[in-house]
């Protein structure tokens, strides 16, 4: 019986790390935020820490290095943007929202990571190119691809506070070939 409870401990405590690292390469821990280009050139633009909520769940904190961003005033509105082919704006989501996931769930944090891009040239904002990353777990982290979102959906609350309002039938396929910065990694 003792041999028994031995064993049982001792396989609790080599499967103690796994609470803290599950879902392939969704980890505890803080992790870099990479916006990527079609050939595979990429900027590193913040970190997010994770953190272990439950079993199956992280909690998350983003920062992103707004020194990287300049100061745009689009629209009646001050917007930070990456600089480059096209304007790559963050749209920071408006409401208040668990800043939680799953390796399966990872919907509030592609509401946390909203983007607009426009060309430089054009004047104004045009809420209606708003980029979502639709993201999935991969042995190596997070990986996102951009999506088309008319982000004018966000200028009412949702009814819901603890469900994301973005769905499937809200999000589009983009042209990533046009697009400046059609990928995210979480790394």
């Amino acid at each position: 019986m003792r041999k028994r409870l031995a064993r049982l401990m001792l396989s609790a405590i080599l499967l103690c790390p796994l609470t803290a690292a599950w879902g392939e390469g969704l980890s505890e821990g803080e992790k870099g935020i990479y916006l990527q280009q079609f050939d595979g050139a990429e900027q590193r633009i913040g970190t997010i820490v994770f953190t272990v909520a439950e079993k199956a769940a992280f909690t998350y904190r983003i920062h992103l290095d707004l020194h990287l961003f300049k100061d745009y005033f689009l629209s009646m509105k001050e917007m930070k943007c990456l600089e480059g082919p096209e304007l790559w704006c963050f749209i920071p989501y408006p409401y208040r929202q668990p800043a939680r996931v799953s390796a399966d769930d990872l919907r509030w944090l592609e509401h946390d990571l909203l983007f607009m891009f426009k060309k430089p040239a054009a004047f104004g904002a045009n809420f209606w190119n708003g980029i979502y990353y639709k993201m999935v777990v991969t042995e190596s982290g997070v990986r996102g691809e951009a999506h088309a979102l008319d982000l004018n959906l966000l200028a009412s609350p949702p009814s819901d506070l603890s469900q994301p309002p973005m769905g499937e039938f809200d999000i589009e396929t983009a042209d990533l070939e046009k697009r400046w910065l059609p990928y995210i990694e979480i790394r």
